[in-house]
């Protein structure tokens, strides 16, 4: 899925926030240190230039990569498709974050992964989701928490704006 969003952003690779360590560890998350992680989008994709903005301002630390190919990296880390959005993050150690996913619910999810989890997702773009504001509006959606064996299931509801924030 791609973004129809223009952004004034460059092609290369972009480094964000603050300088942290590359290694994510669960003490980093339940700490609210910065978490270091890379992020994969289009260079034109202004919905996921704002989501970079939401999780550098939630404490991550967020290296941008323009692939040429984004649809074969995401299948090389196990997102089916029905599962995809605009843009993929990928942790230290390896688990996938697709979509605009609250940053809260990444971190809850890097404090206790599950031993079967690949990573979570908001498949789609929903209007009101971190990067996808649009004034008042605001879509219920869910996070998704996909697994190793490519089945998925309900990691959060999100109903209100303002759940996506606490």
């Amino acid at each position: 899925m791609a973004c129809s969003e223009q952004s004034s952003e460059p092609v290369i690779a972009q480094q964000g926030g603050s300088e942290s360590p590359a290694g994510v560890t669960n003490n980093v998350a339940q700490a609210g240190a910065n978490i270091a992680m890379d992020i994969y989008k289009s260079p034109t994709c202004g919905c996921c230039g704002k989501w970079v903005e939401h999780g550098e301002q939630q404490g991550f630390s967020l290296t941008t990569h323009h692939p040429a190919d984004l649809n074969k990296l995401k299948a090389e880390h196990g997102i089916a498709p029905e599962y995809q959005s605009c843009h993929t993050i990928v942790s230290a150690e390896g688990f996938v974050f697709e979509g605009h996913i609250p940053a809260r619910y990444i971190r809850e999810f890097l404090m206790a992964p599950p031993a079967d989890a690949r990573g979570l997702a908001v498949p789609g773009m929903p209007v009101g989701s971190p990067g996808m504001e649009m004034g008042d509006r605001f879509m219920p959606y869910q996070v998704l928490l996909l697994k190793r064996d490519g089945s998925a299931e309900v990691f959060a509801e999100v109903s209100t704006s303002t759940q996506q924030y606490r």
